[in-house]
């Protein structure tokens, strides 16, 4: 993990270095915080098109999708502030694995959930559509 968190930062670095160079070969002087304020913005604006534009999409499908993707995010920045915080403190060990098993319990948890959710909801329908019948009978009589 740690070796994975290595060439995440040297690649980011390497961009940062690349645009700061781009930004002063066009004129522009920039500072640190004025780069963070364009990428980061920008990103974030990208980011937010895709997933308007996906969500707008899941809403009329399931809000269970949506809200899968929102905690899948929340328990990823988790499970990798975890692993972040172990390699800090030096308390457990920082690795990937980890993080993926972790994950795989959300997973795994939530899958059972959807499975006690159509089975309840697959009884309430057949419980319904019995109603329906015995109601006709009841009719037709």
């Amino acid at each position: 993990m740690g070796e994975f968190i290595k060439l995440i930062v040297a690649i980011v670095n390497e961009l940062h270095d690349i645009v700061i160079g781009i930004m002063n070969g066009m004129g522009f002087s920039v500072t640190d915080k004025d780069l963070h304020f364009w990428v980061i913005g920008l990103m974030g604006m990208g980011g937010f098109v895709v997933v308007q534009f996906l969500f707008r999409l899941l809403s009329k499908w399931s809000i269970t999708a949506i809200s899968f993707i929102y905690t899948l995010t929340v328990v990823l920045v988790i499970v990798f502030a975890i692993e972040i915080q172990q390699k800090i403190t030096g308390r457990g060990n920082m690795e990937f694995a980890d993080a993926v098993v972790g994950l795989q319990g959300f997973v795994v948890f939530f899958l059972v959930y959807l499975a006690i959710r159509l089975l309840v909801m697959g009884v309430k329908r057949l419980h319904k559509s019995n109603s329906n019948k015995n109601t006709r009978k009841t009719r037709s009589r």
